[in-house]
């Protein structure tokens, strides 16, 4: 399984702010995300710009892979905020899909441990379509823990089919 979180609004944010503050932002994302990801288990791949990109393996997270990124998923829109009376800190939006991918080494004068393949592709292509303070989970991944959640057609950019998912608020 594999888990996107995105930072919705960064451009702007980063417009506004001053260089350090905006470093400041994006770091404490990075620490919540980091904390929640490795509560779960998580093999915690890239911290791109205002992103954060996961996958969960049955040998590292345990047989309950796919549950755990999605319930990594909501507990991380839980601690930027999303669902409390005081409101986000931060507007995130996370996608999880699972699948068969290559998980290991890529590279050779700079060598990446990753995961690669069309799961991979989905679930970035997912987290585009996720608001702020939503949770896209690809039909089929753990839908007992979204049962709270909105049945929606995504049509994915650059990908040959729709892809079924189920949305959250949190």
């Amino acid at each position: 399984a594999v888990l996107f979180a995105d930072v919705r609004g960064s451009t702007a944010l980063g417009e506004h702010a001053s260089v350090v503050d905006f470093a400041a932002l994006l770091n404490r994302f990075y620490g919540t995300a980091t904390r929640v990801l490795l509560r779960h288990d998580a093999v915690i791949d890239k911290l791109i710009g205002d992103e954060v990109m996961a996958f969960f393996v049955r040998g590292v997270s345990g047989p309950d892979y796919r549950r755990r990124a999605v319930r990594a998923g909501r507990e991380l829109l839980e601690a930027v905020g999303c669902g409390s009376t005081e409101g986000p800190w931060l507007s995130v939006g996370v996608a999880v899909n699972a699948g068969v991918a290559y998980v290991g080494n890529v590279g050779d004068a700079v060598v990446d441990f990753t995961a690669l393949g069309d799961p991979v592709n989905v679930a970035a292509r997912m987290q585009q379509h996720a608001a702020g303070g939503e949770l896209i989970v690809s039909s089929g991944v753990a839908d007992d823990l979204m049962s709270d959640a909105t049945p929606r057609a995504l049509t994915l950019r650059g990908h040959g089919r729709v892809v079924d998912a189920l949305v959250a608020r949190i």
